[in-house]
């Protein structure tokens, strides 16, 4: 399955960047060809028949302008096909075709991984303009080729791959919406046939220290390979799922006996023992399973996943590369969780939510423009609970709204007083906004309430929504966001760059800043794909008028290279960490680009 998710998700962004292409410049047909294993061998995709005819003729008489920049790296232009005396045999083959071509590398630093041809009826020119936004959306599509080949990062969520939105970008596996579906789907049968079910939850020893040791791609590779052989021991009835990180969850259904759980997390243990060849390098990689089982005629839940989680956790006290079946004496604090649900109920009435803040700065000198709000909830008992964890405990109560009201409310106040301190700065607010609260019945009239109840310039708050907005109802969510526009206030594209269909959100959307997600930032310095990513999402953003941030940066030369680069925003644990509303009046009277190092025990991420 990886293998054929990865040719799927990488056919989805040649057919996209040809559609989107043809999209955007009328009269115009697009195709584009991706070379495979030097020049050999080829994929393609179209806009439509004519543009497809077009490629894999070039392809079939290796000849043409589509060649020629993929070979070169140039941009290539055929005013007048008939007339160019370059391509004889294209030109021949081509009558009552293309008549003009214009074709552009689809580079990643010196490497060509192929071309995108524009095509016409009739012998035309083409502006510098439309070729150098033509380039940007073919480095961009380029930079997630070469991630979805190497790393297989990019994910399609656009209409025509739901399914995929049931699995695991990297590794095709079903992920955990899909499993959460075969544990209602086994809660159902059994009910029915009073059958016993089992969870298996495996997590990699160590892994983070191969992502310091040897980087992220390496250890990406790991995880596939791992996927790989734990898919080859299920049964078929059952389901393997990866959940998050190097964490996979196996879902045993209608077992005869126990033991036959037991085996199975026997050969788990097992097909560990020979080493993984990553990136060219072997390593050797141990897991700690987890099992918790409910039998025959008792209910099937969450919570049995939440019970293997924990046996997982109890086998890693054991020093880890063991399997381990749950001890309920000691899964009691998992259970006292669920309480957190019923907690949150009036936790804002009662002070125990806050917010921090983390300073977005310009990228040059480090000036603090403006803060991204992130919420804090202090439980009177758990203590501190992540904000992760916070959200997610609000969207499954319907708190989410309220919530995501007062986070709205209380950042409009707390810059309010910012501003008194600091009439010379007046920092714009970032707010994340869930996709749950966002198609909420009048989320743009709570917002425009809020703007009224609290004096705040709607030109200074910019609201943060993710991709993941769009996947259900782009429709609905485009009616909302118009909405949101027309209060005057900004909005904000978040963690872009996960996936290739962001660039049909660009054009349609009405996003003023991409924000880019911090893993690209991360590989900056370590993996050209990083480098090649934020320069070409940021080449499009500019030529579509947008600003851009870069998120997570951590070092001087990740700073240096976005600023080259021209993203005019940063946000990083280099300039500040997140802090309080009063220690944000303390760095605002620093100087620019200058850290504010607050003591640990008030240094929260």
């Amino acid at each position: 399955m990886p293998k054929q998710f990865e040719r799927r998700v990488v056919h989805g962004i040649l057919v996209r960047l040809a559609q989107e292409v043809a999209a955007r410049y009328s009269g115009w047909d697009a195709g584009v060809t991706l070379r495979l294993g030097g020049t050999t061998r080829s994929r393609t995709a179209s806009s439509d028949q004519a543009a497809g005819d077009f490629e894999r003729r070039q392809v079939r008489l290796r000849e043409g302008p589509s060649l020629t920049a993929f070979s070169t790296g140039q941009f290539v232009r055929v005013d007048d096909l008939a007339g160019d005396q370059r391509y004889p045999r294209l030109a021949a083959a081509s009558l009552g075709g293309a008549a003009a071509a214009f074709s552009f590398p689809l580079r990643h630093g010196e490497t060509c991984l192929g071309a995108l041809t524009l095509t016409r009826d009739v012998p035309c020119q083409l502006d510098e303009q439309m070729r150098s936004a033509v380039q940007a959306l073919a480095d961009v599509a380029a930079a997630h080729l070469l991630s979805a080949t190497a790393r297989r990062r990019a994910l399609a969520v656009s209409d025509g791959y739901r399914e995929s939105s049931l699995h695991d970008a990297l590794t095709g596996l079903p992920n955990r919406l899909l499993l959460q579906q075969r544990l209602e789907h086994a809660a159902r049968r059994a009910q029915r046939s009073h059958c016993a079910v089992a969870v298996l939850f495996a997590d990699l020893d160590r892994f983070k220290s191969v992502n310091d040791t040897y980087g992220h791609a390496v250890g990406d590779e790991l995880l596939v390979a791992v996927a790989e052989r734990l898919e080859a021991l299920v049964r078929p009835g059952d389901t393997l799922a990866r959940v998050s990180g190097d964490e996979f969850v196996v879902l045993c259904e209608d077992f005869a006996d126990p033991d036959d759980v037991e085996r199975l997390a026997v050969r788990i243990g097992d097909c560990f023992t020979a080493p993984f060849l990553a990136g060219g390098i072997l390593l050797h990689c141990t897991a700690s399973v987890g099992i918790a089982y409910s039998g025959p005629g008792e209910s099937v839940t969450d919570q049995l996943v939440v019970d293997a989680d924990m046996a997982m956790y109890q086998a890693k006290k054991q020093g880890g590369a063991v399997h381990k079946v749950i001890d309920l004496r000691d899964a009691q604090d998992v259970h006292d969780r669920t309480r957190l649900e019923q907690d949150l109920h009036g936790a804002a009435s009662r002070g125990e939510l806050a917010l921090w803040y983390q300073p977005i700065v310009r990228s040059r000198d480090g000036l603090v423009t403006g803060v991204e709000a992130l919420l804090r909830w202090t439980h009177p008992v758990s203590g501190p609970v992540p904000a992760l964890v916070a959200v997610g405990v609000a969207e499954r109560n319907g708190l989410i709204g309220e919530i995501g009201a007062w986070v709205l409310e209380q950042g409009c106040r707390d810059r309010a007083l910012w501003l008194a301190a600091h009439p010379e700065r007046p920092l714009s607010l970032s707010v994340n906004v869930s996709a749950l609260q966002l198609m909420g019945l009048g989320f743009a009239a709570d917002v425009r309430d809020v703007l009224a109840a609290t004096g705040m310039d709607p030109a200074a708050l910019v609201l943060e929504v993710t991709e993941g907005v769009f996947i259900e109802d782009a429709d609905r969510a485009l009616g909302v966001l118009d909405d949101l526009k027309a209060l005057g206030v900004a909005l904000a594209l978040d963690d872009f760059g996960t996936g290739y269909c962001s660039l049909g959100y660009l054009r349609r959307f009405p996003v003023d800043v991409v924000k880019i997600d911090q893993g690209f930032i991360a590989d900056i310095g370590r993996d050209p794909a990083g480098v090649a990513i934020v320069g070409a999402v940021t080449t499009l953003a500019h030529a579509l008028g947008m600003r851009v941030t870069a998120e997570g940066i951590e070092t001087e030369q990740q700073r240096a290279e976005v600023d080259s680069i021209g993203c005019e925003s940063s946000q990083g644990f280099l300039f500040a960490r997140p802090m309080t509303g009063d220690d944000l009046v303390v760095h605002l009277g620093r100087a620019p680009g200058r850290p504010l190092l607050l003591p640990p025990e008030r240094a929260h991420v």
